[in-house]
């Protein structure tokens, strides 16, 4: 009872932080709510063995799975708002302020990868599932994965008619999610 009230809440949360890209089907936003949704499930699914045999392998990927979300989100995010300035022209109203950007950032993780936000939360999706392997979990996890893959993608879409001919330079010399890998 107490984890489907979890559910809901943080659903209905979610929804309100995303009322804008709810609005705009086929926008990256649009997909990133569903792939939040099936994070949200994953721990409310995944939440019992927290803390229970810390020193177990599947622990172990869990926990530095979980870490790397929170470098990957704390240093791209930093790179971004450092290094990103703000396009106030950039009136899509699916966008939030730290997303609209003005100028293409390439230097420091975006050198190596593109969507190290998204790296962050498939990470943590992944993370989450390890906590505790089962097959709802799984089923969750993926379609989290496959909605971030389709966030991301859509997020470059739209980058590309930003920024133009750069972006698609930008994306022939680095990775999504991966550096040197994917």
């Amino acid at each position: 009872m107490a984890a489907a009230l979890v559910f809901v809440v943080g659903s209905a949360l979610l929804a309100w932080l995303s009322r804008r890209p709810l609005r705009r089907p086929g926008s990256h936003g649009f997909y990133r709510f569903f792939a939040w949704e099936c994070i949200l499930g994953l721990a409310v699914v995944n939440h019992t063995p927290w803390g229970s045999a810390r020193l177990s392998p599947l622990q172990l990927v869990s926990w530095g799975l979980l870490a790397a979300s929170v470098s990957l989100v704390a240093i791209g995010a930093a790179t971004l708002l450092r290094r990103g300035g703000r396009n106030a022209g950039r009136g899509d109203a699916a966008l939030y302020d730290w997303e609209r950007t003005g100028v293409l950032v390439t230097t420091g993780i975006f050198a190596h990868i593109r969507h190290p936000m998204y790296a962050s939360l498939l990470a943590l999706t992944w993370g989450l599932f390890f906590q505790l392997p089962n097959w709802p979990a799984a089923g969750l996890a993926a379609l989290g994965s496959a909605l971030l893959y389709v966030t991301a993608r859509r997020d470059e879409g739209e980058c590309l008619a930003h920024f133009g001919a750069a972006y698609a330079d930008y994306c022939a010399r680095t990775r999504m999610f991966v550096p040197f890998l994917f």
